[in-house]
């Protein structure tokens, strides 16, 4: 099943977010009526400044009932809003992971099913795919739970949610986009790359860290997101993880397009360790997002090499396309600037 038709409104959870907001905008300039979740009222005026065919709504994935009401008289809903703490806060938050990416995921599918809506789009994330490193990933290389942390795993265990709903009602068609590490503009956050931009530009990095990521502009997810909910086959995974880049590559070109100087010494993986358990003593004393999370180094470890994907799928079946990483990264410097975080 597929849906020739045009969107006319549209529910996006988590839309204050790097991904959310840019989907927010997209579907405005297409002419779609956006009802935008968000946990802060405050939050949502700043981040859209009163944009013509935007209705903020307040709430919470947490207590999606609270706000299902809302959900009456969408064509579809896209579900960007998702709990991640571990990599820039620290600690251990399995129970909340659960309770909103797994149990709330599952509860909005059945409110937006119950409130008539029948297109859903769920962000999934790379993190439910594995392979061997260096070797071309695409969405069959489905990731056991075992293998997963804890994040990965309320990611997993969220879609097969949406899948199981979907066998059980043969009338609602949905699909899941798989995005990388997101970059782009608009990120309030911010989020772990909105962070890593500040933490480069203001000299904090103390030098180059292992591992390899795929990035992406949030603007392109947008995009996938949108052609999935319009031409996306039902129960598929659409992958758009943008570029394999590793943090030799990344770091000097943010320093390149910002013009800042980068560190070029590798820091040896015992020592991010000690960095990252300092961090996150100094998150849990102030509560500020940390550039390195423990979380975050067990991952660059496990991960390096695989992030390595295939889009042919998404570029076949939703013509997906991904601009130049300079230009996310130029986009991204720039909306820092012109807001003074630097």
């Amino acid at each position: 099943m597929q849906n020739p038709n045009p969107l006319k409104s549209a529910f996006v959870t988590g839309a204050t977010g790097l991904l959310g907001n840019n989907l927010v905008r997209e579907l405005v300039l297409r002419g779609v009526a956006v009802r935008a979740l968000v946990r802060s009222l405050d939050k949502g005026r700043q981040q859209f400044d009163g944009l013509a065919g935007v209705e903020l709504v307040p709430g919470d994935m947490a207590d999606v009932g609270g706000f299902a009401a809302r959900l009456q008289g969408c064509d579809a809903v896209f579900h960007t809003a998702a709990f991640f703490r571990d990599n820039y806060k620290g600690g251990s938050h399995r129970e909340e992971l659960e309770r909103i990416n797994v149990d709330g995921t599952a509860t909005l599918i059945a409110q937006a099913y119950r409130a008539g809506v029948r297109r859903f789009v769920q962000t999934s994330s790379i993190g439910v795919l594995n392979g061997e490193p260096g070797v071309p990933i695409d969405e069959t290389c489905l990731r056991e739970l075992g293998d997963a942390d804890d994040y990965y795993r309320s990611k997993i265990l969220a879609d097969q949610a949406v899948l199981r709903f979907l066998a059980r009602h043969p009338d609602m068609h949905a699909s899941l986009v798989l995005p990388g590490w997101m970059w782009g503009p608009a990120d309030i956050g911010p989020t772990s790359s909105g962070q890593f931009v500040n933490d480069v530009v203001l000299g904090k990095l103390p030098g180059l860290v292992p591992g390899s990521f795929s990035v992406v502009d949030a603007r392109d997810v947008a995009q996938a997101h949108i052609a999935a909910a319009l031409q996306g086959k039902r129960g598929e995974r659409y992958l758009a993880a943008g570029r394999h880049m590793t943090m030799r590559q990344l770091v000097p070109l943010l320093g390149k397009v910002a013009n800042v100087k980068t560190p070029t010494r590798r820091l040896p993986v015992p020592l991010l360790y000690v960095l990252a358990a300092a961090q996150e003593v100094y998150a849990r004393l102030t509560g500020r997002p940390i550039m390195l999370s423990l979380a975050t180094v067990r991952l660059m470890v496990k991960e390096a090499g695989r992030t390595h994907f295939d889009h042919a799928k998404s570029e076949r079946e939703l013509a997906l396309k991904f601009r130049p990483l300079e230009q996310t990264v130029a986009d991204t410097v720039g909306w820092y600037r012109s807001r003074n975080w630097f």
